[in-house]
C-alpha cells in the first residue's frame, strides 16, 4: 500500500519564483563589476536557463558570443553574482509561491518528511530558506550543487537524496518546475509533480508526466489541476498527494 512519507522540493521556481526576481539582476550587476558589456534581459535569460548552473551559464554565453572566459574568471564572476543574489534576497524581493507554505506546514503536521534538492549553492539555499521560513526550517536536509558531482538533469542529486532519506520510491513525491529537474527525478524513478514557475517552459515530448498542477490553490481559490487525481478540497493537500501516489505506484513502482 502506497502512502506519503517524503516530499522532495526543488527550490528555484518551485518553492519561490527566483530566477527573474533575484538571479537575473544579480548576474547583470556582476557583469558590470567586471567591465563586461553584457546585459541579459528576461528573454535572453529564459533561453539560457536551458544550461543548468550559474557558472555553466556564464561560460556557455561567453562562447556563443566569441568572448570565451577562463575558468578562473568565470568562478570570480559567479562568486560576485552570488554576493548580489544574497543582497537581493535580503531586500525581501522573493516570496513563496501561493499555497506553498500552507502545504509544507500541513505535511509537517502530518509527519511527512520534507527535503530540498536543488542546483543552487548551499550558501544561496541557506539564506533563502532563512528568509522564507523565519519561524523554523521544515526541511530535514538539503542537497545543493555543493553536495554532488553531477547536477540536474543527471539523476545523482535525487539518488543521493533517496539514499539519505531511506524512503521508498512509492512513498515519495517530487515537486519540480523545469525540464532539467523533471528529467533528474524521473531518471531516479521518483513520482513527480510538475509545478511550473513564472518562466515559460516547454516540456520535452518524450517526457511522460502523471501529474501537472498550475497552482496549489487555497480556501478561496480552486487549485489548477491540469493532469492528475480529482481534488478533494479546493486545494492541493496531503490527501490529494496520497491519492496521486496510490493511483500510479501500484503500476510503476
Amino acid at each position: 500500500m502506497s502512502f506519503l512519507k517524503g516530499v522532495y522540493w526543488d527550490l528555484d521556481g518551485t518553492l519561490a519564483n527566483t530566477e527573474i526576481e533575484a538571479h537575473l539582476p544579480a548576474f547583470n550587476l556582476a557583469f558590470d563589476d567586471f567591465g563586461l558589456n553584457w546585459n541579459w534581459d528576461s528573454a535572453n535569460y529564459i533561453d539560457l536557463l536551458k544550461i543548468n548552473g550559474g557558472k555553466n551559464r556564464i561560460s556557455y554565453y561567453s562562447k556563443i558570443i566569441d568572448e570565451s572566459l577562463t575558468d578562473e574568471l568565470v568562478i570570480r564572476i559567479h562568486e560576485k553574482k552570488q554576493f548580489y543574489y544574497l543582497e537581493t534576497i535580503k531586500t525581501n524581493a522573493v516570496h513563496l509561491k501561493k499555497g506553498v507554505k500552507r502545504l509544507i506546514f500541513e505535511l509537517y503536521d502530518k509527519k511527512v518528511r520534507q527535503f530540498i534538492v536543488t542546483s543552487s549553492s548551499r550558501k544561496q539555499v541557506d539564506l533563502l530558506i532563512e528568509y522564507l521560513f523565519p519561524e523554523f526550517n521544515p526541511f530535514e536536509f538539503i542537497i545543493s550543487s555543493d553536495d554532488v558531482k553531477y547536477h540536474k538533469p543527471n539523476p545523482l542529486p535525487y539518488l543521493k537524496a533517496k539514499k539519505l532519506s531511506g524512503i521508498e520510491n512509492n512513498n515519495s513525491i517530487v515537486f519540480e518546475d523545469s525540464n532539467q529537474g523533471i528529467k533528474s527525478s524521473l531518471a531516479a524513478n521518483l513520482p513527480t509533480i510538475y509545478f511550473p514557475s513564472n518562466i515559460p517552459t516547454v516540456i520535452d515530448k518524450e517526457t511522460e508526466l502523471d501529474c501537472i498542477i498550475g497552482s496549489l490553490g487555497d480556501l478561496n481559490k480552486v487549485a489548477n489541476v491540469i493532469k492528475g487525481p480529482k481534488l478533494i478540497k479546493n486545494y492541493i493537500d496531503y490527501s490529494f498527494l496520497n491519492n496521486f501516489l496510490i493511483s500510479i505506484c501500484n503500476a510503476k513502482y
